[in-house]
């Protein structure tokens, strides 16, 4: 089988098309949780800790002026950004917990279905007629 045969026999299976919109869904769903983050929680956080914005923290490896934004100082030179850092990281804790929130629901809501009670076999009518016939010749 050649290459190309095999992936053609791959991209059209079922799973890789529900894959690929399970991942647009969850980039989808990246960008609300991102929003959040940056939005409504971490302005809550900064505020709570004294009104630090996370995303401007960082360290100038290029000798940038200090007091400079994130973009501004990324422009002047490298910058070691563990606020940006800190921000993807917080983004992630939530995605995953909101992930795991989802996935404990969808446990929940699926119930298990009794099994089926175990139906007598079926035969097949020529054994059927075949055992008629040895019973009345016993006879």
């Amino acid at each position: 089988m050649g290459f190309f045969s095999e992936f053609k026999e791959f991209a059209v299976k079922g799973n890789v098309v529900d894959l690929a919109v399970g991942v647009i869904i969850g980039g989808a769903f990246g960008k609300i949780v991102d929003s959040v983050v940056n939005d409504l929680i971490m302005p809550l956080v900064g505020k709570v800790v004294g009104g630090l914005d996370f995303s401007n923290y960082y360290i100038a490896l290029a000798g940038q002026a200090p007091g400079l934004t994130l973009a501004d100082a990324k422009k002047a030179g490298a910058v070691f950004a563990y606020g940006s850092f800190i921000t993807v990281a917080l983004n992630f804790a939530i995605l995953a917990f909101i992930i795991f929130l989802m996935i404990k629901q969808i446990n929940r809501l699926k119930r298990e279905e009794p099994a089926a009670p175990a139906a007598a076999p079926v035969t097949p009518e020529d054994i059927v007629l075949l055992r008629e016939i040895r019973d009345s010749l016993k006879k």
